[in-house]
């Protein structure tokens, strides 16, 4: 898997840290202040978006009074304790991230979460030493599956697409990494254990766990 790759670059939530099921949480409280039931596609239909367009998607669909900014920064304070207390990187992430690092193959994040939260992940379990680029889907024109964002962080570390290996737990993730022209392993996350098939149809890797990485290099 990591044969030729001088750069990994990671989605956030559902591949670093185990957090999808929060998020889901978060969509049911938030349209509950508005009187809204959640609809059963809502995931399904802002998949890969960036924070920025999740918030203008929710505030059309439902007609919500709030700005753009109101609703993202909504979420951030919903958030922020679930991502200081309850959410854990995933099994294996810390000891890979430590191989990379003393192998000198470079790391970047290419997430579309909203930046304030990232950082808080990253620093609550003292990780920035690990990532060499961290970018947000806000910060390019297309969230995924458009590959703006993989592209920006590729170009950061000043690695080419081909030597590039990403690791999604989504469809739309993993081809925004695909229509980069990278490598991606796809990651197995209990939130979108229903769509394994096409996830692994879609990858050229599969994992359950980042301890599996260490046993094939075994």
């Amino acid at each position: 898997m990591l044969e030729n790759i001088k750069a990994v670059i990671f989605d956030l939530d559902g591949t670093l840290v185990d957090s999808m099921w929060m998020w889901k949480d978060i969509d049911v409280q938030y349209l509950k202040r508005f009187g809204l039931s959640m609809p059963e596609d809502l995931q399904e239909s802002i998949e890969g978006m960036s924070f920025s367009e999740t918030a203008a998607y929710m505030k059309e669909r439902f007609s919500l009074p709030s700005s753009v900014e109101e609703i993202k920064s909504d979420w951030n304070q919903m958030a922020w304790d679930k991502y200081a207390y309850e959410v854990p990187f995933k099994k294996g992430v810390l000891e890979f991230l430590e191989y990379l690092k003393k192998s000198g193959i470079k790391t970047g994040i290419a997430t579309s979460n909203s930046i304030d939260l990232v950082k808080l992940v990253i620093e609550k379990h003292n990780a920035g030493g690990f990532f060499d680029s961290i970018h947000t889907s806000c910060e390019v024109k297309r969230g995924k599956p458009a590959p703006d964002i993989y592209e920006l962080v590729a170009s950061e570390l000043q690695v080419a697409p081909e030597s590039c290996l990403v690791f999604e737990d989504v469809v739309q993730g993993i081809l925004a990494g695909k229509n980069a022209g990278m490598k991606v392993c796809s990651v197995y996350d209990d939130f979108s254990r229903d769509m394994d098939e096409k996830k692994k149809e879609a990858s050229d890797y599969y994992i359950h766990s980042f301890d599996e990485i260490f046993y094939e290099r075994g």
